[in-house]
């Protein structure tokens, strides 16, 4: 059988490289506190739930790719409101997903150019789907010593003109750092002049530990050449329900509304109408947000004390950290899972990620403090 040379040029996925990790401690007797995988564990609140059953009808239709327009005016309606003087149409410049992934994802199918900007260390699946879309990936190292932001003023306008979409997500995964509104703008400025789509993916935007809530590329005056990626997963503790937007620029939201029909990637109408009010509601929100903090502050001393350093920003729900004295950071993650401990090697996330683990506060505070005493043993 002949398989696609993308896919078998792609090696494992990293994260299935730690499941296999996972399984073999398991098979040792180790139990596990997880910290790998930064996917939610808290309970969706009751509300949501609720209205998910309540919206489920007798008869089952496929839903459309543009999404219900209450599920658009309600993503409007909480742009409006966590953006103050931003406001967007429903009907042009909003698209409901099926979550981000998959819009990440896709997004290098519908543009143009013959290469993708991708920043490193980072999330890969903006430059693997920029591989099985057959563009060139683009590398842009965040640098540490800027906070773990690109330095755009040093690409090369060559390249610029190659490229169709250029990638930037912050709040950062994996390193937790946040964006000024004025490198948006910057970035964007670029997107016009060399007519690439500048897409953000804000995935993060809802989580902070201290400090201003993150900026959005959505605040931008001018968002021509731009979209912005957004999800219920972290924000709502919903990832299960597969429900995000892309908002922006309308003729890039007309060019996905085009696209998405033929790969079939819209929430069921069930779903959308449980993500109205989950959009329409931040008490939830700040409750969530509350308890990352919290699992933070029982993590954070215990690591301290074994020597890791904190090298991230201030937002997401993960902790990115140098390993102790300069650790290799695969042989770290391998020592702490001797300990039942489970995190990320940075080198999973490019380049620029090795010396670094990452650390996805997605288990109970009460495992928390059991791992914390597991960390000061290891």
């Amino acid at each position: 059988m002949r398989l696609n040379p993308v896919l078998e040029s792609l090696g494992t996925y990293p994260f299935v490289r730690l499941d296999e990790a996972k399984r073999a401690a398991v098979a040792r007797g180790i139990e596990l506190i997880d910290f790998g995988i930064g996917e939610p564990r808290e309970e969706t609140p009751a509300f949501i739930r609720t209205a998910l059953a309540d919206a489920l009808a007798p008869v089952s239709t496929y839903p459309k790719a543009e999404g219900l327009p209450a599920l658009r005016a309600a993503i409007a309606r909480w742009v409006a409101r966590r953006y103050e003087g931003v406001a967007l149409d429903p009907d042009t410049e909003v698209v409901p997903t099926l979550g981000s992934k998959e819009a990440v994802f896709h997004m290098a199918e519908v543009v143009g150019g013959s290469a993708v900007g991708v920043t490193v260390p980072g999330y890969p699946v903006g430059a693997r789907g920029a591989l099985f879309a057959g563009r060139e990936v683009v590398e842009i190292p965040l640098d540490p010593a800027a906070g773990f932001l690109p330095d755009l003023d040093a690409l090369d306008p060559a390249v610029l003109g190659r490229l169709g979409l250029l990638w930037l997500n912050f709040p950062n995964n994996p390193t937790g750092a946040v964006v000024p509104l004025e490198l948006l703008e910057r970035a964007a400025a670029l997107a016009r002049e060399h007519d690439f789509v500048l897409a953000c993916d804000e995935a993060y935007s809802e989580l902070w530990f201290s400090g201003e809530a993150p900026v959005s590329a959505l605040q931008l005056p001018d968002r021509t050449n731009v979209v912005v990626l957004n999800t219920l997963s972290k924000r709502s503790s919903m990832p299960g329900y597969r429900s995000g937007f892309v908002a922006g620029d309308p003729r890039l939201i007309a060019a996905l509304k085009k696209y998405r029909p033929n790969v079939g990637v819209a929430p069921q109408e069930f779903v959308q109408l449980a993500s109205v009010v989950a959009w329409d509601d931040e008490a939830h929100v700040d409750e969530v947000r509350a308890r990352y903090r919290r699992k933070r502050d029982l993590l954070w001393p215990a690591l301290q004390a074994a020597g890791f350093a904190d090298a991230g920003g201030p937002a997401t729900f993960f902790l990115w950290l140098a390993t102790p004295g300069g650790e290799d950071d695969e042989a770290c993650a391998g020592r702490l899972l001797e300990h039942g401990v489970v995190c990320a090697p940075g080198s999973f996330f490019g380049a620029g990620g090795a010396g670094h683990v990452r650390f996805a506060l997605v288990p109970t505070p009460e495992a928390c403090e059991d791992a914390a005493r597991r960390i000061l043993s290891a």
